[in-house]
């Protein structure tokens, strides 16, 4: 069985001889050939070489042309900030304002053409790709969701405007689903059998609210898809368990996961409407500080965990980190292709226990000033981390020297040993003064505050 046809078939449901693989390597494809993010986003010679060894290296069933939630914004007047080791992220949002003031869209907020920014790029790249493996592997477009577009060009007001403007805010959202639907025609006229619509920040909000104003958008945005012909996949980040159920009703053919979601859980309600569910293997605990043995260990615990493995794409939770080692990947395409035989290599494999004795936790009830911790996959690379972030940062500003604020990204080592010792169940997630207040939920500037203000009391 061809990769392409594998995945094919599990999209539709049918039976395939093994679960299908979809390496989500993003700026990690330029890792592959020492190349930068910021070259390889914005290098289209540079872009499809990185590709062509992820293709050679990884074996997948499908894999993404590009991995870049700022395509779009960039386009609509967004600054980016540009890293080297992780995709770009937003700088400024051009409908920012007052949030007691409703969002308006100027007449120049106009839709993307496939001469804007760094579409021709992407494009050509994506032409290229279907020309060299498009026959064998299944070639994924990504484009931003309508709901983390909509927070790309208002900012974080967009939490809040859905309580305060709700006109204005259906009305931004509309216009973000247009945008979505002309750049996934895009991509599907040059090739792309799947368009996964990203929306990371879907996590953050409530079942009502998406019921409200995400629903009518993203049904649109896979009506439009399925009516190209093209497959899709409905692409969050963060523990979107309560909004799982909203999302199917959208009618997209797949969606993606990551380790915040149970996916047995998620399996369960996908099977209930018919979409296929893709995830959702941890990116940092695993596939970035681990080693192959664990990443192989990994996949095959969760392969022999599953009794039915319909309906099921093993993929990483998001993005790759940029450094994944290139080994763990390798091993992960080794354990889902051959698995008998990586079952007997790590039957009696025991991981490394994560050490937690050096870390040291606050004398949460003797401290001199409330202490704000942050805990987040990446703010450069996760949206919900980028905008949480943000969000502790403009309080930390407000109240300087008056409250204490420590950020700890599980990129790094000894904060995966803080995450375990402290019992941090969720990402991103904000600590006051020990005590959990924020959990994979984003809040809105009023209530941190009032928060912190309790905290001083």
């Amino acid at each position: 069985m061809q990769p392409k046809e594998r995945l094919f078939k599990t999209l539709k449901g049918e039976p395939v001889d093994r679960v299908a693989w979809v390496p989500f390597a993003g700026v990690h494809s330029g890792f592959l050939k020492g190349y930068a993010a910021d070259e390889v986003l914005q290098d289209a010679d540079k872009l499809y070489e990185s590709l062509m060894e992820v293709n050679r290296l990884y074996k997948p069933d499908g894999q993404p042309v590009i991995f870049d939630l700022q395509l779009e914004a960039e386009c609509l007047g967004c600054e980016l900030q540009w890293e080297k080791n992780s995709p770009p992220s937003i700088k400024t949002h051009p409908l920012d304002g007052d949030e007691e003031e409703p969002p308006v869209i100027p007449c120049e907020c106009t839709i993307p053409t496939p001469e804007s920014g760094r579409f021709p790029i992407v494009l050509d790249v994506m032409r290229r790709m279907k020309e060299s493996v498009g026959d064998t592997t299944a070639l994924y477009g990504l484009i931003t969701g309508p709901f983390t577009l909509a927070s790309h060009l208002r900012g974080n007001n967009i939490f809040t405007d859905m309580f305060d403007f709700d006109e204005e805010t259906e009305e931004l959202l509309n216009y973000c689903s247009k945008v979505a639907k002309a750049t996934a025609g895009y991509m599907i006229d040059a090739g792309m059998d799947v368009i996964a619509v990203v929306d990371p920040l879907i996590s953050q909000i409530s079942s009502n609210h998406f019921e409200e104003y995400m629903t009518k958008p993203f049904t649109e945005v896979f009506d439009y898809i399925r009516e190209r012909g093209a497959y899709s996949s409905f692409f969050v980040c963060g523990d979107a368990t309560r909004n799982l159920e909203v999302m199917c009703e959208t009618k997209p053919d797949s969606m993606s996961i990551d380790e915040n979601v149970d996916l047995q859980v998620a399996l369960e309600i996908g099977r209930k409407h018919g979409v296929v569910v893709g995830g959702n293997i941890p990116l940092t605990t695993v596939m970035l500080n681990g080693n192959q043995m664990d990443n192989m260990k990994f996949v095959v615990d969760l392969l022999d965990n599953m009794e039915d493995k319909s309906g099921f794409i093993l993929a990483p939770g998001c993005d790759m980190p940029y450094a994944t080692p290139i080994d763990n990947a390798i091993g992960v395409a080794q354990a889902v292709i051959e698995t008998d035989s990586v079952r007997e290599m790590v039957k009696n494999y025991v991981g490394e226990e994560i050490d937690t004795s050096g870390v040291v936790i606050p004398d949460y009830e003797n401290l001199d000033k409330p202490l704000m911790e942050v805990f987040t996959l990446d703010p450069l690379s996760c949206a919900a981390c980028t905008y949480m972030f943000r969000v502790a940062q403009e309080a930390k500003d407000a109240f300087g020297d008056k409250i204490d604020m420590v950020e700890y990204r599980i990129t790094e080592k000894e904060n995966i040993a803080r995450v375990k010792k402290m019992e941090v169940k969720k990402l991103p997630s904000i600590y006051i003064n020990g005590e959990l207040e924020f959990s994979s939920i984003i809040p809105s500037k009023s209530k941190l505050e009032d928060a912190l203000n309790a905290a001083m009391k």
